[in-house]
């Protein structure tokens, strides 16, 4: 059975940091893109970041705090966040499928394989 299972989240002071884990099981992450996004309160899904077999991407908002990361032979992906604000309190989600690729992966496109989400709240 093909799941994503993710980790990680939690509370966090303004400042502080995070990693959150993407464990693939049912298929093999080698190849794959995976995305990370994240739905806030009342506002829609966005996209943090994405890395792609040898290379990573990062929306406007992340980028110099947020780190993405895999290791294959634990079949695995990682978000690491740093220097954490309020705003950044949401639920992150990963997702790939084999047909999907860090090229629009900020249009939030159908991805057929989704992690369950991780809470992340940032407050003093």
């Amino acid at each position: 059975q093909v799941q994503l299972a993710e980790s990680g989240g939690g509370l966090v002071q303004p400042g502080g940091s995070l990693r959150l884990s993407c464990k693939a099981s049912g298929f093999n992450l080698d190849y794959y893109s995976i995305g990370w996004f994240r739905q806030a309160p009342g506002k829609e899904r966005e996209g943090v970041a994405c890395i792609g077999y040898s290379d990573s991407f990062y929306a406007d908002s992340f980028k110099g705090r947020f780190t993405v990361s895999r290791d294959n032979a634990e079949n695995t992906a990682y978000l690491q966040m740093n220097s954490l604000k309020p705003e950044d309190t949401a639920v992150y989600y990963c997702a790939t499928d084999p047909a999907f690729t860090c090229h629009n992966y900020l249009h939030i496109p159908e991805i057929d394989y989704w992690g369950q989400g991780a809470q992340v709240t940032v407050s003093s």
